[in-house]
């Protein structure tokens, strides 16, 4: 199939299992001539809580919602029919965006408008606030990729605060990048399994399916609700900074962004949804969102003992393990930024020790491209990849190339006098700032720096 369906995509009731500690969510295509594709995907929690709490049937309900995109976009159909689910006006203006803007890079990849979208389901009206709970200490829920961002997060957290890391994987499915340097935070670790159905993993020339990027982190903050809920945690703290509500690319008018799902439009709008349909006192938010990526790594240089673990690139985390890396490829975009963005902070050296099997990619010209993308001044578009804005890579390829250990690096010069004259956007001073809006809850703030 290269078209999109003409049929309907319909939710279907959720299966949930208390004894088995899983959740099982159905959903089914049907087309105009009445045959149907049904799908079930099942998130597993190991660790088991109290499927009785306040807060996990909303939890559940908000999961039901968001791990549709992944089913959905096998067809794309018009019509979304919520089935079991009504929707208060702000949840089908949430809703909406979630499958538009969350699908938007998906769309304009396959070259489709979703713009026709409609969702079907019975009003409801506006709920209040959800109930609170009783007894939830500081006991925040954080989602660990063992990148730059999660582990200044983990640096920005009180004192006095009980943290557990949390990783969502396939069964049975561990990622070294992640295990290796949660191994150096020593920090007790929740686990949650997410099977997707296998239809959807099949190569799509046997199944027809259409296919492209999902909002996977506004699926992630989903199931991490659930657990906090099921573990009675007060918050799930997020590792979002501020350039990520930036756009990938503009398409007749709309911006299209490949980080939507981290944007703040998305954040606001679940926060929202967290609070009046799950549990009054269960945070959701990050501690990064008024930061940019180069305060982020002005901060990661201070912490040493990471330095040896860090891993973003991509790579590490490939679904087939064979294809799978054990260190920094050093030459996609993910790999390129890291480099650019820490090379105002970390040393040559300190940064070759990072990338030490493929070399650093800013003295690697084959990688100069990725770069020139980056800040801004290729003829290609800035990559769908999670990247930070072309105004921090900018200002962070200028500070690097000042530094006297960067005087003979050619590659980084040639670059650097590229980019013209700098203006206020770029201002390594505004940029060290907090930038936007932010959620970070009192008893957050202050460690944070947000006081």
């Amino acid at each position: 199939m290269t078209e999109r369906s003409t049929g309907r995509f319909i939710y279907l009731d959720p299966v949930v299992d208390p004894t088995a500690d899983r959740v099982e969510l159905r959903y089914r295509h049907e087309a105009t001539d009445g045959a149907t594709t049904d799908f079930a995907e099942i998130v597993h929690f190991p660790s088991g809580g109290d499927w009785s709490a306040v807060g996990v049937d909303g939890a559940i309900r908000l999961l039901h919602l968001v791990a549709a995109v992944s089913y959905y976009k096998a067809f794309a159909p018009p019509t979304i029919d919520l089935g079991p689910h009504g929707l208060a006006p702000s949840e089908r203006r949430w809703l909406t965006s979630f499958f538009l803007d969350g699908l938007g890079e998906f769309a304009y990849v396959n070259g489709f408008d979703l713009s026709d979208v409609q969702l079907v389901a019975a009003d409801e009206p506006e709920p209040g606030a959800a109930p609170g709970r009783v007894g939830i200490g500081r006991r925040p829920l954080m989602p660990f990729g063992g990148g730059l961002d999660s582990i200044v997060s983990l640096s920005l957290l009180p004192d006095d605060a009980d943290p557990t890391l949390f990783v969502v994987g396939r069964p049975g499915m561990a990622y070294a990048a992640i295990d290796t340097a949660a191994s150096v935070t020593d920090l007790p670790m929740i686990r949650a399994e997410r099977s997707l159905d296998p239809q959807v993993l099949r190569p799509t020339s046997t199944t027809g399916f259409l296919n492209g990027h999902v909002p996977i982190t506004g699926v992630i903050s989903a199931i991490g609700v659930l657990a906090a809920a099921l573990g009675g945690h007060d918050a799930l703290v997020m590792s979002n900074e501020w350039s990520a509500s930036s756009g990938t690319l503009e398409v007749d008018g709309v911006m299209v962004n490949h980080q939507y799902s981290k944007s703040w439009a998305f954040e606001s709008a679940f926060h929202d949804l967290v609070h009046r349909r799950v549990a009054s006192d269960l945070h959701y938010f990050s501690i990064l969102r008024p930061r940019t990526e180069l305060w982020i790594a002005e901060r990661f240089a201070a912490l040493t003992s990471f330095h040896p673990v860090v891993h973003s690139c991509n790579r590490a985390f490939h679904a087939d393990p064979a294809r799978r890396l054990d260190h920094w490829c050093g030459e996609c975009p993910k790999c390129a930024f890291i480099d650019l963005i820490l090379s105002p902070v970390l040393s040559p050296d300190a940064l070759g020790a990072i990338f030490d099997v493929a070399g650093e990619p800013l003295r690697r010209p084959e990688v100069a491209e990725e770069i020139r993308r980056l800040v801004g001044t290729s003829p290609l578009d800035k990559p769908f990849e999670c990247v930070g804005d072309v105004a921090e890579c900018r200002a962070a390829l200028r500070l690097a190339a000042a530094r006297p250990d960067r005087a003979a690096d050619v590659l980084l010069h040639e670059l650097a006098a590229e980019l013209g004259p700098p203006d206020a956007a770029d201002d390594p001073e505004r940029l060290r700032g907090a930038l936007g809006p932010d959620l970070v809850p009192e008893g957050y703030r202050r460690a944070a720096g947000l006081d």
